[in-house]
């Protein structure tokens, strides 16, 4: 039973060197709006993934595609023997959660008032690589 834990773990060692994951947290925008410029990438090429963003008009593609260039980063600093433009790299799975809401209020007619939700959210990215392209 021992040489069957290990051998599951260099198979678990050898399958988390080809994710690389970067996340950012308490982004000030509403997981709404970033969704949609999140759901444009995943599945796609990581080359691809930032020009669509870098031609996108919509503030959360700043913020997504500073996240993916941190992505790119965690993934040459597991794998430092081998080069990017010869691994193929894409993005396995983009997750955009809610994150903490700022509750604020807002004088309304009559004496009244209106609660504001500021909403934020994470961002999880992880990227896989496929195999090396020759």
């Amino acid at each position: 039973m021992g040489i069957r834990k290990r051998n599951n773990a260099k198979i678990l060692k050898a399958q988390k060197k080809k994710l690389a994951i970067a996340k950012l947290r308490n982004c000030p925008i509403s997981p709404r709006k970033m969704r949609l410029v999140a759901d444009l990438l995943r599945g796609k090429e990581v080359s691809r993934a930032l020009n669509i963003l870098k031609f996108n008009p919509r503030h959360a593609a700043k913020y997504l595609e500073k996240l993916l260039l941190s992505a790119v980063s965690n993934w040459q600093s597991k794998n430092e023997d081998k080069s990017i433009e010869n691994t193929n790299i894409f993005i396995n799975e983009i997750k955009v959660d809610g994150g903490r809401m700022l509750k604020r209020l807002r004088p309304a007619p009559q004496g009244r008032a209106h609660r504001i939700r500021k909403r934020s959210n994470h961002v999880t990215v992880v990227l896989e690589s496929n195999k090396e392209m020759k």
